[in-house]
């Protein structure tokens, strides 16, 4: 049986951090909005098919493409995604599974058809437009924090970025954790300064250094990273990106990241 656009056990989770809607005229009412979760729906639909807006089909009842791009952006701007990966991030914490002994860093490059915010030259697909997803992830494959950069932007120069995007995780009683024990990265992270400032936040680098043989990198735990972003790239508006705002996007790969952490639970 084909699985749900929208599984009841994701929707309990972002309902209730779905701004409350303004309520409507008595008189003039105008046309009934779209019920959110709709609205979701078409949005996961586009997330994971990678379709243009104008394309939604009315027949899912999702209303216009248009009308699922402005709940994206209102819901984007109240800052949902980020709260919803978090809360996932705490039911795993509280479930004991997310690994804090290392974590793997690494990138990936996507087409950016039409270029837009965060975009950039790609050394790897002749200077086309495109953009750079960094994920971090936990031992096993946990997403742990995803950003956005242009894709010709050097690995070392995000690579602090990324890593102070991991939230504070809670679930647990003390103080919430965001650091690892040992963040693995390529040689594309080799940096001796950048060394410096992640022993500075408590955390061992494990970064391969260039002109030097492979040890237990890539095989041993880095794949991990490559896995996920793997994940992320099945969804068909990450793979190929199509949205000129760099504030969609990243709200498409955060949501993306919550698919695959609740993934983790259920």
């Amino acid at each position: 049986m084909a699985k749900p656009l929208l599984p009841d056990a994701l929707w309990e989770r972002i309902e209730p951090l779905l701004p409350k809607s303004k309520p409507r005229r008595f008189r003039y009412p105008g046309r009934k909005p779209v019920e959110p979760r709709k609205a979701l729906t078409g949005i996961l639909f586009v997330l994971k098919t990678g379709i243009d807006w104008e394309d939604l089909p009315q027949e899912m009842g999702c209303g216009c493409g248009m009308t699922c791009w402005r709940r994206l952006a209102e819901w984007t701007a109240a800052g949902v995604w980020q709260r919803l990966h978090e809360m996932l991030l705490a039911e795993l914490e509280y479930a004991g599974e997310i690994d804090w002994t290392r974590a793997t860093i690494d990138s990936s490059h996507v087409r950016a058809r039409g270029g837009g915010e965060a975009t950039g030259p790609s050394p790897v697909d002749r200077r086309k437009a495109g953009s750079k997803h960094f994920v971090v992830t936990d031992a096993q494959g946990i997403p742990l924090a995803a950003t956005v950069t242009a894709a010709n932007c050097p690995d070392v120069k995000e690579l602090e970025h990324a890593v102070d995007a991991v939230p504070p995780v809670r679930g647990k009683p003390g103080r919430p954790r965001r650091r690892p024990r040992e963040l693995y990265g390529d040689r594309g992270f080799d940096s001796d300064p950048h060394r410096r400032r992640l022993r500075r936040r408590g955390i061992r680098p494990r970064i391969a250094r260039r002109n030097t043989a492979h040890g237990s990198g890539l095989g041993v735990y880095r794949w991990v990273s490559e896995r996920t972003l793997s994940w992320l790239h099945n969804f068909g508006r990450l793979r190929v990106r199509k949205d000129h705002s760099g504030k969609i996007h990243q709200a498409f790969l955060s949501l993306g990241c919550s698919i695959i952490c609740l993934n983790f639970l259920c």
